[in-house]
């Protein structure tokens, strides 16, 4: 029937698009009660009371719960760097390290009575100097987040060649470039929520989220339930970004506040607190250089990369400094490549997952590098980067920081590119204009289990699918992984009906719900939702679809490899009229009739598909752009993409990806920063990209099939964020090439282009 390839329209859409979305807004339950989260208003410090008098002074309050009620209530850090101290944190805490922390939970019965009686609480804080700024973390007069540790300091470790710098320092050409990134924060539609409800000693929570057994596990650790106490629901989930990988303190607050009054209750991150609340990311500082020889040819990239972690190590901890670092190479050969990576804590929010996963960041870093080395040496930055890109016969190969790239053609895609790139010509309108290139090598299908046990991450990485023939033969899939915007639910089936021959709309794809789903211990986050999940799901086809033929075989009298499924049947090969249905077929299977020996009855394969390795995904990325050298406003007018992400399942799904990928990192290269006074207190502006900012995006797909997974996917849900702020500021350098060597730092803003002109 051809539907993997096929632009199928997204199954999910329709209810999306009609207001039909399950979302945990929509979750109305008897007797619900509703929470409001009391946040600290002073970045460092301690609470030295929370008098509560007042707030129950109001109609309708049914519980403050201070930090008191909940002081051995943990989550875990669960990727932990080396050295790491912190392995677990408070959800209440009554030691102040950021503001916007948790400090309290007021419950009443109407939304209105619990924030007027939040309101009333009557805090006693002891306010303390704030730390904020990675390198401000390391000052030797910084104050100390843990004095106990005597440092800001979380972890100090190196990847890579230890004699990388010996060949920079001898090298003829270096370029050496510090860049700073802003932290920036994930903005789904819906923002996180939470319905809890406690019955019967279980606890069943609704919650917008990525990985929902991830969060049943560290709720009933948290809570001292078995794990078959807690049922997870995550429906439609209105965006995630990374953002909603894990069980935030408020959230687990929540649960707490059902377990003590009984009712279900309900809380909704507010758009005040999301810039404080929700985890933040990208706050990183790159020392790096890159060497290359006389002819133009790289010899080695040595960086060093500064994390900030913020108030402690959050769910991921250190990981997307890590990522930055081991992605750093990009599709380039390099004699040497060396980066330590540094992490401190900070006053301010923790930071975790955003799209991209210090991807872009590394991609900044070392396209930037390149574009100025091509500056300085008078060479075309793009034969610069063909001169010195790995080819297809190089591949697969491993990296000098140990990532296994599989499959590939690097510089297919950047002449691809090249061909594609229409400069803006012919305007006088007194802006400047020039066109940049980025490329970049992605990690997709997180991950091979042991392989995440060894870096740190205390999680599994494989995927198990549930595909079941019903006995009228329509089809019923069950993953581990979560909707999340992705088109998943569209892709599972187009997997399911091409390989069990049926029509798709016969086949329903269950997700989202710890009771009815098989175990997934991350979910859907690091664009591993189809390279391994469906991996899963192509693996059980194949041993379902083997179960049928045999099936058939035996009441057709014929050998298995002469059968073919066709038109809801399974036929002889050239001879359709030797055939029996697949709903007979299906029947009989269930009833156990006429089976063959040894086949058991029923139509049901559990597959659990563990990868053997991560696969990469590759893409170059081109944008033309004006700058207002009056202003220093920067316009992308035109943006162009061209990515492998091995075979294309849904091509238009994929497009989608990438566009909305692109247009959520043109923020992150021109608007994007979440800015702290110094004393820690985030301000209120934040602008995210509008209409106005985002250009057409063209994209061209190529299709290099993983020799990895099962069906050849790769992972394409971040590949758009990655190239678009190094793209945009080499064109910005372009344009304006007298400031190409002070264009360092992200967010550009008008401001920040303006004072790279001053003297």
């Amino acid at each position: 029937m051809g539907y993997v390839g096929a632009r199928t329209p997204r199954r999910e859409d329709a209810r999306l698009l009609t207001g039909k979305g399950r979302y945990v807004g929509n979750v109305r339950l008897p007797g619900m009660a509703y929470a409001v989260v009391v946040r600290s208003p002073v970045a460092h410090g301690r609470l030295l009371g929370c008098d509560a008098k007042a707030a129950w002074t109001v109609e309708g309050v049914l519980d403050v719960i201070t930090p008191a009620d909940a002081a051995e209530l943990l989550l875990p850090c669960v990727t932990l760097a080396p050295g790491q101290r912190l392995t677990s944190y408070r959800v209440l805490d009554d030691t102040i390290r950021y503001a916007g922390q948790p400090l309290a939970v007021v419950v009443a019965g109407t939304p209105a009575a619990a924030r007027d009686a939040a309101d009333l609480l009557d805090l006693e804080l002891d306010q303390s100097p704030a730390t904020v700024g990675a390198e401000r973390a390391l000052d030797e007069d910084a104050p100390l987040l843990y004095p106990e540790w005597g440092t800001n300091l979380v972890t100090d470790f190196l990847l890579g060649d230890a004699d990388c710098a010996e060949f920079v320092e001898s090298a003829e050409h270096v370029v050496e470039m510090t860049f700073r990134m802003g932290r920036i924060s994930p903005h789904p539609v819906e923002p996180r929520g939470v319905v809890a409800s406690y019955a019967d000693d279980e606890l069943t929570v609704h919650l917008s989220s990525q990985a929902p057994h991830h969060v049943r596990e560290h709720l009933a650790d948290a809570f001292g339930l078995t794990h078959d106490r807690v049922r997870v629901i995550s429906r439609d989930v209105g965006g995630g970004f990374g953002g909603k990988e894990h069980v935030y303190p408020d959230e687990a607050l929540v649960c707490l506040a059902a377990m003590r009054t009984g009712r279900p209750v309900s809380w909704t991150e507010s758009p005040g607190d999301r810039l404080s609340a929700t985890l933040p990311a990208r706050a990183a500082v790159h020392r790096a250089r890159l060497a290359l020889d006389g002819r133009g040819r790289f010899v080695a990239l040595d960086a060093d990369i500064l994390g900030d972690l913020g108030a402690h190590p959050s769910n991921v901890g250190i990981s997307p400094f890590a990522v930055s670092a081991t992605l750093l190479p990009g599709p380039y050969r390099f004699e040497r490549v060396g980066v330590r990576v540094r992490g401190v804590v900070t006053n301010t929010t923790p930071t975790g997952s955003y799209r991209g996963f210090g991807q872009p960041e590394c991609t900044w870093t070392r396209e930037r590098l390149i574009d100025e080395a091509a500056r300085r040496l008078g060479l075309d930055p793009v034969e610069l980067r063909l001169r010195n890109m790995l080819t297809p016969d190089e591949l697969p190969c491993t990296s000098r920081v140990y990532q296994q790239y599989d499959s590939g053609d690097y510089p297919r895609a950047l002449r691809t590119l090249r061909d594609l790139v229409t400069p803006v010509t012919g305007v006088d309108d007194g802006r400047l204009r020039g066109v940049g290139y980025s490329c970049h090598v992605e990690t997709t299908g997180l991950g091979p289990s042991m392989e995440m046990k060894a870096s740190g991450i205390q999680a599994g990485g494989y995927e198990t699918a549930v595909l079941r023939m019903e006995p009228d033969a329509s089809v019923v899939v069950s993953a581990g992984v979560v909707s999340i915007g992705q088109g998943i639910e569209t892709a599972l089936a187009q997997v399911a009906a091409d390989r069990m021959g049926v029509p798709i709309e016969r086949v329903r794809v269950v997700l989202g719900d710890t009771a009815a789903t098989p175990y997934s211990s991350i979910g859907s986050i690091a664009s591993r939702s189809l390279a391994v999940g469906g991996g899963a799901l192509v693996q059980a086809a194949a041993r379902l679809r083997d179960k049928l033929l045999a099936i058939a075989a035996h009441r057709l009298e014929a050998a298995p490899g002469d059968l073919e499924i066709a038109e809801e049947c399974v036929r002889v090969k050239g001879d359709p009229r030797a055939s029996v249905s697949l709903r007979e077929l299906a029947t009989s299977a269930w009833r156990a009739w006429d089976l063959p020996e040894g086949v058991t009855p029923g139509l049901e394969e559990r597959v659990s598909y563990d990868p053997a390795a991560y696969t990469f995904a590759y893409g170059a990325h081109a944008a033309a752009v004006a700058v207002d050298p009056e202003t220093g406003a920067v316009e992308v007018e035109r943006y162009w993409v061209v990515n492998d992400a091995g075979t294309l399942v849904n091509p238009a799904v994929v497009e989608g990806q990438i566009r909305g990928g692109v247009a959520q990192s043109i923020g992150m290269a021109l608007t994007e920063e979440i800015v702290h006074t110094e004393d820690g207190q985030p301000l209120a502006e934040y602008l995210l990209p509008t209409t106005r900012e985002v250009p057409d995006i063209e994209v061209v797909l190529l299709e290099t099939p993983s020799p990895l997974t099962p069906g050849g996917m790769k992972g394409a849900g971040e590949a758009g964020t990655i190239g678009p702020p190094a793209a945009i500021g080499n064109a910005v350098a372009a344009a304006m090439p007298e400031l190409a060597g002070r264009l360092t730092d992200v967010p550009l803003t008008p401001q920040v282009v303006w004072r790279c002109r001053q003297p």
